[in-house]
């Protein structure tokens, strides 16, 4: 590839909004895969690559001379993966370049571009996902401004706005509920149902709230090693309403699609139960509860929707915030465009500065012994020749005259008295 052609920033992914969570979990790749993939990414000439998997997003982060050939080959590797997913992958598909991918990368690490607005933990998996990136020698200079700017895009929205503080609202009016139902959580025992950010923040609101015992469940091949890693005990899919007889609280964050917990399981489980009442906090989007559980005795399910009215924030409030952080994401999109023009210059610049040089040394060499006035004369003249010829050539161009004399003008700032600072 020609060295002197930009390198250009890319993302190219599915997440949440785009996609299911079958798709999402042919083409998760675990800490296992990620030596292989990184491997074929930098076999196909891709040197800058940062993949973010989560139960929320399998997108790639990247930098490239050619970033519509790397995200051809990504393409075509995620495809491999997708399975009979394929169509489903082609519909759910985002890609962004440029300005739009920097915006995108500090929309995800601020969390902006998440299912909780303001979450916090995204920007722990980015940041590991970084570290991962750059332990594989997949990260290079132009990823690496972007991915250090979203963070600072990140810690100005946590610290400037009250995002945050909405995504721990939800978790928060789960606990309420839960203590409510069931008094203090220490005697009290969760089931979760499918991988997500939901799910994810409200285990650990509820753990935090004394809840110790936990069991996980789901269709995906990742739940078993998940719960073996969280220290959760691993219930088979297909006991899922054995599960729901010992569970007091069940957490649902799958949004598959169709309803997981029906009906008639929940009724057997609560029978089971001695009428014992059961919680169901229902994240999955769509739905993974069927709504007639609700009309069961003993059964209180909370979707999503239901939370925030416990917490009393409006979505009109939220949007409000989350548009406040956007403001700053913009700016610092902004900056970062900014640092790039002049990063794109200082070449010329350097050139520029070279070329002086090599006038300057020329002329010293021609006339050995030349007085300071004289050398001062000569050099004026030698370095204004070529300039000055280019400068006639665009004036006898239509229209060029004009753009040629303000650029000559803002340039050398004709238009002020000299000051005589002498400048570097």
């Amino acid at each position: 590839m020609p060295p002197d052609r930009l390198v250009r920033v890319f993302a190219i992914g599915v997440n949440h909004r785009s996609s299911s969570a079958f798709l999402r979990d042919r083409l998760f790749v675990d800490d296992e895969m990620l030596p292989e993939v990184y491997a074929r990414l930098a076999r196909a000439g891709i040197s800058q690559a940062l993949i973010l998997s989560t139960c929320d997003r399998v997108e790639v982060q990247g930098a490239d001379q050619e970033p519509e050939r790397a995200t051809a080959v990504i393409r075509d590797l995620f495809k491999s993966s997708a399975g009979q997913e394929v169509q489903s992958f082609e519909a759910a598909t985002y890609t962004h370049f440029d300005e739009a991918a920097v915006r995108h990368i500090m929309a995800v690490a601020s969390s902006l571009d998440s299912q909780i607005v303001g979450e916090p933990q995204v920007l722990g998996q980015v940041r590991e996902a970084h570290r991962k990136a750059t332990t594989a020698g997949m990260t290079g200079r132009e990823l690496n401004e972007v991915i250090y700017a979203s963070y600072g895009a990140a810690k100005r929205i946590r610290g400037e706005t009250s995002i945050g503080e909405r995504a721990v609202s939800i978790a928060s009016a789960a606990v309420q509920i839960a203590e409510d139902i069931h008094g203090q959580l220490s005697e009290s025992s969760a089931l979760i149902v499918g991988l997500g950010e939901i799910a994810d923040l409200m285990i650990r609101q509820l753990k935090a709230a004394g809840l110790e015992r936990i069991a996980m469940t789901g269709p995906g091949r990742r739940t078993e090693r998940e719960a073996r890693a969280l220290g959760f005990h691993f219930v088979p899919f297909e006991c899922l309403g054995a599960g729901l007889v010992r569970a007091d609280v069940v957490v649902s964050a799958a949004g598959v699609g169709r309803y997981l917990i029906e009906t008639p399981m929940v009724m057997e489980a609560l029978r089971e139960r001695r009428r014992r009442p059961v919680l169901l906090l229902d994240g999955g989007v769509p739905a993974d509860v069927d709504p007639a559980v609700h009309d069961l005795d003993g059964a209180f399910v909370y979707t999503l929707n239901d939370l925030e009215l416990v917490a009393q924030r409006g979505r009109r409030e939220r949007e409000a915030i989350a548009g406040e952080a956007w403001r700053i994401v913009d700016v610092e999109v902004e900056r970062w465009r900014a640092g790039l023009e002049v990063r794109k210059v200082v070449p010329t610049l350097v050139a520029l500065r070279e070329r002086f040089e090599d006038v300057r040394n020329a002329l010293l060499a021609e006339h050995p012994g030349i007085g300071t006035e004289e050398a001062t004369r000569l050099l004026v003249n030698r370095l204004l020749h070529i300039p000055t010829m280019a400068l006639r050539e665009l004036t006898g161009d239509e229209g060029g005259k004009e753009t040629a004399e303000r650029l000559v003008a803002r340039l050398f700032r004709l238009d002020q008295d000299y000051s005589g600072e002498d400048e570097a």
